[in-house]
């Protein structure tokens, strides 16, 4: 059973999906998207999971400044893409983390979030595993960092929809290259997932998914 908290800690929305028992602490950054999911989330994991988890998900309150690791020009017509990933992984580290006994722990997310997971691998040891649901891969100059950087978490699990390279943006449109070579170039154990559909179907299963196979995949 999982007992689930809100919490307040330095102006963030924090749920606590609670287990005294817990062997991982999944942590992961959510927009009102991703809390209306939460309850999917949980669902899937407590079926397909045996390992006893606990899922504490943080409220992203300006999700293209607080996850972009650099400045990056906007590719939807609104405001750019801001530098505050370094901030937020303070946050992750020094407030999140302490709030489990979990000997193990794994970021993960979707979309932006899911590239806010994948930098913050290559940033630090804190991390047994690292999920990027649909990471948007196709970020200015990230291939380029993938490629010349160590991601120091063990395990890594990636996907992304079949569709999503048909996106009409040609910046999106090239996510399915960009992640093929993010792929690659991670020198870790891994994983590829190709899901049905495009980039807003699905997210709470598929980061469940992501979940699932880092506490289960021997």
């Amino acid at each position: 059973m999982h007992n689930r908290k809100e919490l307040q800690i330095d102006g963030r929305q924090v749920i606590v999906f609670e287990c005294a028992e817990a062997e991982w602490a999944l942590i992961q950054p959510v927009d009102q998207h991703d809390m209306d999911g939460l309850e999917t989330e949980m669902g899937y994991l407590a079926s397909h999971s045996k390992t006893p988890f606990t899922l504490v998900a943080f409220r992203v309150n300006d999700w293209n400044e607080e996850l972009s690791p650099w400045m990056a020009p906007s590719v939807f017509r609104n405001k750019p893409f801001g530098a505050g990933a370094g901030e937020t992984l303070r946050f992750v580290k020094g407030e999140l983390l302490p709030l489990s006994s979990a000997s193990k722990c794994c970021l993960g997310g979707y979309s932006l979030a899911g590239l806010f997971a994948l930098w913050s691998g290559y940033q630090t040891d804190a991390f047994q595993g690292i999920v990027g649901a649909s990471p948007s891969v196709w970020f200015s100059e990230w291939t380029e960092f993938a490629i010349s950087h160590d991601m120091k978490a063990g395990r890594v699990y990636l996907s992304l929809g079949k569709k999503e390279p048909q996106a009409k943006n040609p910046v999106l449109a090239c996510v399915g290259e960009c992640i093929q070579k993010q792929y690659e170039a991670l020198q870790c154990d891994k994983t590829m997932i190709w899901n049905e559909g495009n980039h807003f179907q699905d997210a709470a299963v598929r980061t469940a998914m992501g979940f699932t196979w880092m506490m289960e995949e021997k």
